[in-house]
């Protein structure tokens, strides 16, 4: 697959969606944490420098994600030995978000904590009656742990937002997106 940029990445080799991680640029954060949602492992730190965030990139085999028109000058893209694409400055956060999508045809997966990055798993609403407020134990039924950082969520009001935008980005990938 090429990932197309104003300045294209010369990689051009298979791309397996379930092994796609991103590498986002400081400007990038709103970004990652929407990739999070859609079920994507992406990194994200408010001040990483670029030749640190393209190493990452190259270390981890992430795709970088930046709208910093240098990053792209950098050997390692260039040379194809990092996959980046270059996303368009001026865009919104959530019109972000699909424009990665649409680009790698992305689809849509159980989400991913939008904090960390870290998985979700579902647990049983005792193991977090003490962590949660109590008018949430009353209604929500589906409480969820990260597995990386610990936090409790459970599909509260932000949760149909989210759905929506998830729904939004499900026509541009491959599969549906699974229920949570």
């Amino acid at each position: 697959m090429m990932i197309s940029t104003t300045h294209t990445s010369p990689h051009t080799g298979p791309q397996d969606n379930g092994d796609i991680r991103f590498a986002c640029d400081a400007m990038c954060g709103g970004l990652a944490r929407w990739l999070r949602a859609m079920g994507y492992d992406a990194t994200w730190s408010p001040d990483i420098e670029d030749g640190e965030l393209v190493r990452q990139a190259e270390r981890e085999d992430r795709i970088l994600l930046s709208g910093d028109g240098g990053v792209f000058e950098r050997r390692q893209i260039t040379r194809g030995h990092v996959r980046a694409l270059q996303i368009p400055r001026g865009l919104r956060r959530l019109e972000q978000l699909e424009y990665v999508a649409q680009h790698l045809n992305l689809p849509v997966r159980p989400p991913r904590c939008m904090a960390c990055g870290g998985r979700l798993l579902l647990v049983p609403q005792e193991s977090v009656a003490n962590e949660v407020p109590e008018r949430s134990l009353l209604w929500a039924k589906k409480f969820y742990r990260c597995q990386q950082c610990g936090k409790v969520f459970w599909e509260g009001s932000h949760w149909r937002r989210i759905h929506k935008v998830r729904e939004a980005m499900a026509g541009f990938g491959e599969a549906r997106p699974e229920s949570a």
